[in-house]
């Protein structure tokens, strides 16, 4: 996969948590970071103690020519609804949206990492994919690599098609769970029942 190529702005999307959405981000932003300047946006930030700094789960996406900035800061390792509820919180959805969409410089690419899978819970009766298919932003979705990814990645893939999204690659990360072999046998399948490019990390 060339990843120069891949369009901008784009999502980084998960078939869950810790599937290593970050890590594949961190390539995209590099690659990209050779032809211009980087915008690297996380709209919903979890999981982060009050003494650490919110972009501390990405210092691999840092560099050269690569802005990262954060949107909403959670304390708890859950969903941004449950997160935000522990806190005593009502998240701006429509307030984030509008940050999560606006302009970067010109000339620079943008790119926005999700936090969990698709369906995670942003807000009442309001899942991720609710809120962010409305931008009509493009996709890569990212799995581990050996076992449950074929019906993870498939039903991810379905929920994302059937709202018209367009995916731009599935890419499977091996490194997760140390499944190099069965990344790669898995990859083989989808493209038997995905209409979209699959990749080995």
């Amino acid at each position: 996969m060339n990843l120069p190529d891949l369009p901008s702005p784009l999502w980084v999307l998960g078939t869950d948590t810790d599937v290593g959405k970050t890590h594949v981000a961190a390539h995209i932003a590099a690659a990209w970071s050779g032809l211009g300047p980087v915008v690297y946006r996380k709209p919903f930030q979890t999981g982060v103690p009050d003494e650490e700094d919110p972009g501390a789960d990405a210092p691999r996406v840092r560099g050269a020519g690569i802005t990262v900035e954060t949107g909403i800061v959670l304390r708890a390792p859950l969903s941004p609804l449950a997160a935000a509820e522990r806190e005593g919180r009502s998240l701006d959805l429509e307030d984030l949206a509008r940050w999560t969409r606006r302009p970067v410089p010109t000339g620079a690419r943008l790119l926005l990492e999700a936090a969990g899978g698709v369906m995670v819970p942003v807000g009442p009766g309001c899942t991720f994919l609710d809120w962010a298919t409305p931008m009509g932003i493009p996709a890569v979705v990212v799995a581990r690599g050996g076992l449950g990814t074929l019906n993870h990645v498939m039903l991810t893939c379905e929920a994302l098609l059937r709202r018209d999204w367009a995916i731009a690659s599935v890419l499977l990360n091996p490194g997760v769970d140390q499944a190099l072999e069965a990344a790669r046998e898995n990859a083989g399948m989808l493209r038997r029942f995905l209409s979209v490019p699959v990749e080995v990390l």
